[in-house]
Formats: structure tokens, C-alpha cells, sequence
């Protein structure tokens, strides 16, 4: 991920602030999809149980930022899209699973230009994530 303003040699992991604020980050996510309604369709898409999505989208973010490689050590290459389909993914989904993470960054004070280009390649990831045409 290229970040324009970021310090020579940083990552936009070490710009969140390491392991410890990515879990936060994902943490803070999945505490929202649970707690707000404006989330319910992307929530009912995860099951009873956000442990292991938790986990996994933790192991993810760290590499795909730059840190740390736990998934792909755990899983292999994410193959997103493919380890994606068995569910439902919409225009819906993907719009709350981005105002959902917009959330997160935003209440754990993320640099703003972090934000803002973490939130176009979520958009960009999530968008080929989609499945379903229409809402």
C-alpha cells in the first residue's frame, strides 16, 4: 500500500501503531456489527459466533498493511473472493462492512489521510468481494 504522506520507510501498519492497534481496530469493528443496528445485514451474513472472524480478519489486516504475515502462515495465499463465496455478499454488505470499518478508524483516531486511503482500497477489496447483483 502506498501512502504519499507516510514517513520514509513506514508501513500503513506501523502508521495505525503495530499488532496491538490493529486488534483494536478489528476488535472495535466486530463489537460495532454486534451493537448497531445500521449493521445487521452484514452481521446476520457472520453466524452466532465472531471469534474466528475476528482472528481471521486480525491475521489479514496485519500482512495486508504491511506487518506481520499470520494468515497467509496459518492459511496459505487469503484468496479472498474465493473464501468469500459461500456468502451473501451485496451492495448492502458491502456498504455497511465499509461504514462499519470508517467507523472503527474514526473512533480509534486514525490519522485522517490514513483513513481516507485505508477506506478507498476497502472499497476497492470489498466492492470485488460482491456476489450478489442488486442490493
Amino acid at each position: 500500500m502506498d501512502e504519499p504522506d507516510k514517513p520514509d520507510g513506514m508501513t500503513a501498519f506501523d502508521m495505525v501503531g503495530g499488532e496491538a492497534h490493529v486488534r483494536a481496530l478489528v476488535d472495535r469493528f466486530y463489537d460495532l456489527m454486534d451493537l448497531e443496528p445500521a449493521y445487521a445485514h452484514l452481521r446476520a451474513v457472520h453466524g452466532n459466533d465472531l471469534l474466528s472472524a475476528r482472528d481471521k480478519l486480525f491475521w489479514f489486516l496485519c500482512g495486508w498493511l504491511g506487518g506481520p504475515s499470520h494468515y497467509t502462515e496459518r492459511f496459505g495465499h487469503p484468496r479472498l473472493r474465493m473464501r468469500h463465496m459461500p456468502f451473501a455478499i451485496g451492495v448492502r454488505e458491502r456498504d455497511q462492512w465499509l461504514a462499519c470499518m470508517a467507523q472503527a478508524m474514526q473512533e480509534l483516531a486514525l490519522p485522517l489521510p490514513l483513513q481516507t486511503r485505508l477506506q478507498e482500497s476497502f472499497f476497492q477489496t470489498a466492492d470485488w468481494m460482491r456476489n450478489l447483483n442488486g442490493p
